[in-house]
C-alpha cells in the first residue's frame, strides 16, 4: 500500500512538472502562474458620487482619498474612476480596497511635488524618507488595479527639471531631483494589475517591494525617449519579491523595462530590508525602446529562478543586462532567456557598473557571481552579440549556456574565455 502511495505521488509530481514546467534550477513551477484569479470587486465607490468633480485642472487629492477612506471604514470595496480626467497627488489605498479605471478614465498626477507626501519608503535599494507615489498600497493584501483607463504621471515638468539640474551638476543623483513614482506597492500578497495603461511617470513607473504572488497582465507602460527623455522611467521594478508573473504587456520606456532590484552597498546582504527576487516569469510581452528588456541591478543582491520567454523586442539597447556593482555583493543565478525575436543593440551585456560607486567603510571589493545563465531558442538581430567584460577581481561568470541561437550581428565576436564552463549548442551567428 505504501509503495503504491509513493508511486502515485511521484506520478502526480511528474504530471505537474509536465503541465507547468520547471524553473531553471529544476524546481516545479506551481499552478499559481497559470491560474486565472477570481477578482471580487465588492461594493463599488464611484468617486464622482462622493463629491469629486470631473475637472482636469483642479487637484482633488483630499477628496479622492476620502472616498478610499470611506470604503475602508465600511469593510472595503473598489474605488472606481469614471470617464474623465482627475488630478491628484499621492493616494494611499487601505486594506480591503482596490482601484478600477473605466474606459477613457484618467487618474493624472499633479506636476507640483508639494502635492506628494514625504513618507518612510523604499527607493534605489535603500529604505529612506522620500516622496510617495501617485498610487500607494502598503500592506494591502489582494490589492488590484484593473480596467481600461489610464494612470498618467504627467511627468513632463519633472523631466525638464531633471535635465536642467544635470546641466548644472552632472553628478547629481536621481534622488536629488525631487519627483514621485507612479505606483508603489509594498508588503502585499496576491496583487493583480491588469488592463490599465501607465504612462509618463516622473520617475519609476511601477515599483513592487517585498510582495508575494503578483500578477501584471495585459498592461501597457509608456514613457518617451524623445523629444524630452523621461529619465529613470523604469516600467516594472521588482524589489525583494517572490512569485511574480508578467504576461501580455506592452512596454516602451526611457530606462530599463523590467529591473530586478533588492539592495545596494558593501554590506547590502546583511540588511534585513534587502533580499532576493525568486520565481519571476515574464512572457508573451512586446517591448519597444528601452535601455534593457531585462536587467539585474543596479541595486540587486540576489536573483534566482528568473524566466524571460516568448517576447518580441524592437529597438531595445540590450536584451539581458547584468549590472555588476563593484561596491555590492551580488548573486545572479538560474536565469533563462528563451523564445525571443526582434532586434537589440547588445544581445548580452555584462560589465562593471560604477555609477555612484561607494564602498563606504569596506576595504575590499565584495565578490559577485553570475551562474547558470541560459539563452536559447532565440532568433534576433543585434549590433553587438557578446558585450561582456571580464573582471575576475570583482565577479565570476560561470556555467552559461547558449543553445539554438540564430543571430545576425554587426559585431559577431565572442570571447568565450571570460566565462568558465560556457556551453554552446547549435549557435549560428551570421550564418
Amino acid at each position: 500500500m505504501r509503495k503504491i502511495l509513493i508511486i502515485s505521488i511521484l506520478i502526480a509530481i511528474s504530471s505537474n512538472a509536465f503541465a507547468d514546467g520547471l524553473f531553471p534550477d529544476g524546481t516545479i513551477i506551481s499552478k499559481w502562474y497559470s491560474t486565472v484569479p477570481e477578482l471580487k470587486a465588492g461594493k463599488t465607490y464611484v468617486i464622482t458620487d462622493y463629491g469629486v468633480k470631473k475637472d482636469s485642472t483642479k487637484v482633488q487629492t483630499a477628496q479622492i482619498q476620502r472616498v478610499i477612506d470611506i470604503a475602508a471604514e465600511n469593510g472595503g470595496g473598489t474605488i472606481v474612476i469614471p470617464k474623465g480626467t482627475y488630478l491628484s497627488g499621492s493616494l494611499f489605498f487601505k486594506p480591503g480596497t482596490k482601484l478600477m479605471l473605466k474606459e477613457k478614465a484618467v487618474l493624472k498626477g499633479s506636476d507640483d511635488i508639494s502635492d506628494f507626501a514625504v513618507i518612510d519608503t523604499r527607493m534605489e535599494g535603500q529604505c529612506l524618507k522620500y516622496f510617495a507615489a501617485l498610487v500607494n498600497a502598503i500592506g494591502v493584501d489582494n490589492f488590484a488595479i484593473t480596467g481600461k483607463g489610464t494612470i498618467n504621471g504627467n511627468g513632463h515638468r519633472f523631466w525638464k527639471s531633471f535635465w536642467l539640474r544635470r546641466q548644472v551638476n552632472p553628478k547629481c543623483t536621481n534622488l536629488e531631483e525631487l519627483r514621485p513614482r507612479l505606483v508603489f506597492i509594498s508588503d502585499c500578497e496576491d496583487v493583480h494589475i491588469e488592463g490599465v495603461r501607465f504612462e509618463n511617470s516622473p520617475f519609476w513607473t511601477t515599483h513592487l517591494y517585498k510582495c508575494e504572488r503578483v500578477r501584471i497582465w495585459n498592461t501597457e507602460i509608456f514613457a518617451p525617449e524623445s523629444p524630452v527623455k523621461a529619465p529613470s522611467s523604469d516600467a516594472i521594478d521588482i524589489d525583494v519579491c517572490t512569485d511574480v508573473h508578467i504576461k501580455g504587456c506592452r512596454i516602451s520606456v526611457n530606462d530599463d523595462a523590467i529591473a530586478l532590484k533588492g539592495g545596494k552597498g558593501p554590506w547590502a546582504d546583511k540588511d534585513p530590508g534587502n533580499g532576493a527576487n525568486v520565481g519571476i516569469i515574464i512572457e508573451d510581452c512586446d517591448f519597444g525602446f528601452c535601455h534593457s528588456a531585462l536587467t539585474c541591478g543596479s541595486e540587486s543582491i540576489h536573483n534566482r529562478n528568473i524566466i524571460f520567454r516568448n517576447c518580441n523586442i524592437e529597438n531595445a539597447v540590450r536584451l539581458l543586462w547584468l549590472k555588476m556593482r563593484p561596491d555590492t555583493p551580488q548573486n545572479y543565478e538560474y536565469i533563462c532567456v528563451e523564445g525571443m525575436t526582434g532586434n537589440v543593440r547588445s544581445f548580452l551585456y555584462i560589465q562593471p557598473w560604477t555609477q555612484f560607486f561607494d564602498l563606504k567603510d569596506r576595504k575590499d571589493i565584495p565578490m559577485s557571481y553570475s551562474s547558470n545563465i541560459t539563452m536559447k531558442n532565440i532568433k534576433m538581430s543585434c549590433k553587438r552579440f557578446f558585450d561582456v567584460k571580464a573582471a575576475p577581481d570583482q565577479y565570476s561568470l560561470k556555467d552559461f549556456t547558449f543553445s539554438d541561437l540564430e543571430i545576425k550581428a554587426e559585431n559577431p565576436s565572442c570571447n568565450r574565455s571570460v566565462i568558465e564552463n560556457f556551453t554552446w549548442n547549435n549557435v549560428q551567428v551570421n550564418k
